[in-house]
């Protein structure tokens, strides 16, 4: 007696029209309100957990390529305008110490990601990239380039960035009060300075374009990260990147992870769930017990080592800096950018690495 057929998923047989309505409308929503409570990375985080209810129900859409790599080259142009000189200055004064901590916390968490791994938790170098204590949808979008799943990579890095903006928040009421502080007014629309904004259309095109000519690991972010860091950091340009802009290029990246999960996927990442969730708390405890140390050894401010030495959630722990008068806002990004870039230049590396020690 042959066995069943199952059922179709719900969404397979309804139209492209009908999916992308229900994408959209949904997306919004949750986004909206995401934001209204102040969740971290609410406009990437919202649309994503749309798109996963989506795909894993039988939705067939899928973002178009032309759209996925303009939203990469999108992020890459934010991070090239986020670095500033100021931080050079800030390193150059304390450079050993910077360095050693940012080390640290990278080899704890590619520690954390190889551990991870090895009990055959998540498949090969995915534990590794999400755990990586960088910007999270550059972690994300690098490590697809790389060969890990980035829907699982996505997982840990989201389900970290609010844990640990979270218990940021928590800790910092310790020594500040932080109830009345809140991030600051988003303009959604902002006149256009065409200058600049010209200058970020003509960053992520020609960074896009030099990025796929020469064959770089995810190349329309990297490249137009690098190539907007020379235009920004090297002749004083300004990038403008409106935050509608800025909210459509996170939908879409958001729309592109969450669209390829399936039910077994989700399945796998709820059998996962407790492991992910140890190994992060594992890599928090570590970050504070490293800031007790800068502070007991070196005296710097308890709460402004404890925020730099945060893993992910920028923004955030920058909102949390701000609201200090004793907190030394330029040591705390210094330190998080730092880390960012290490991660950036040396995560490919330690990923392959990683990657040996779990087959030998």
């Amino acid at each position: 007696m042959k066995p069943d057929p199952q059922p179709a998923a719900p969404l397979t047989d309804k139209k492209p029209l009908v999916q992308w309505a229900l994408l959209l409308i949904c997306s919004v929503l949750l986004a909206g309100l995401f934001e209204l409570v102040h969740l971290p990375a609410a406009l990437l985080v919202g649309p994503m957990l749309v798109a996963i209810v989506l795909g894993s129900n039988g939705a067939t859409v899928r973002v178009p390529k032309p759209l996925f790599v303009s939203a990469q080259a999108l992020i890459g142009c934010l991070v090239a305008s986020s670095i500033s000189t100021g931080i050079f200055t800030t390193f150059a004064a304390e450079w050993p110490l910077f360095l050693s901590a940012a080390i640290a916390t990278v080899a704890a968490s590619s520690f954390l990601g190889w551990f991870i791994s090895r009990l055959k938790v998540l498949p090969g170098t995915t534990a590794v990239w999400g755990s990586a204590p960088g910007a999270a949808t550059a972690m994300v979008l690098m490590a697809d380039a790389f060969g890990a799943d980035a829907r699982l990579v996505a997982f840990m890095q989201y389900l970290r960035v609010i844990m640990v903006s979270i218990a940021a928040a928590v800790i910092a009421r310790l020594w500040v009060d932080t109830s009345g502080v809140e991030a600051p007014g988003i303009e959604w629309f902002p006149s256009i300075v065409w200058p600049a904004f010209g200058a970020m259309i003509g960053v992520a095109i020609v960074g896009g374009t030099i990025g796929y000519l020469l064959r770089i690991p995810s190349p329309y972010f990297v490249g137009a990260m690098l190539v907007g860091a020379i235009v920004h950091l090297g002749f004083g340009v300004e990038l403008q990147l409106p935050e509608w802009l800025l909210a459509v290029g996170y939908t879409l990246i958001g729309w592109s992870i969450g669209l390829n999960f399936t039910r077994p996927i989700l399945r796998h990442a709820a059998r996962a769930l407790p492991q992910v969730v140890g190994s992060i708390a594992a890599l928090m405890a570590f970050c504070g017990a490293l800031a007790f140390g800068l502070h007991l050894i070196l005296g710097v401010d308890p709460l402004t080592a404890y925020l730099a030495t945060s893993p992910g959630g920028m923004d955030s722990i920058a909102i949390i800096a701000a609201a200090s008068k004793d907190v030394d806002l330029s040591f705390v990004l210094t330190l998080q950018m730092l880390r960012f870039l290490i991660v950036l230049l040396f995560g490919p590396a330690l990923a392959r690495l990683v990657a040996r020690a779990i087959k030998d």
